[in-house]
């Protein structure tokens, strides 16, 4: 017996955790599953690109009084 009580029997050391599986690899741009989603996604930008210059109201329409260029004199544009 030693000063530490060390007349145990001593544990073998642990075993490293399994490593995880590797992840599958990424697809290249020539795979047809990728090019068929890069076009859809080209479509649905190009069909909301048009969206975005849309004048959209609320359901009420249009509460102002119409603004004319004719009630406050002609004006340059950007001014």
């Amino acid at each position: 017996m030693g000063i530490f009580g060390g007349g145990q029997a001593a544990y073998p050391p642990m075993s490293p955790p399994a490593l995880p599986p590797a992840p599958d690899p990424f697809p290249s741009m020539a795979d047809p599953s990728v090019r068929e989603a890069r076009e859809a996604q080209k479509k649905r930008a190009a069909a909301m690109a048009g969206y975005a210059s849309t004048i959209t109201t609320g359901g009420l329409g249009l509460t102002d009084a119409a603004s004319t260029t004719a009630a406050r004199g002609k004006t340059m544009l950007g001014a």
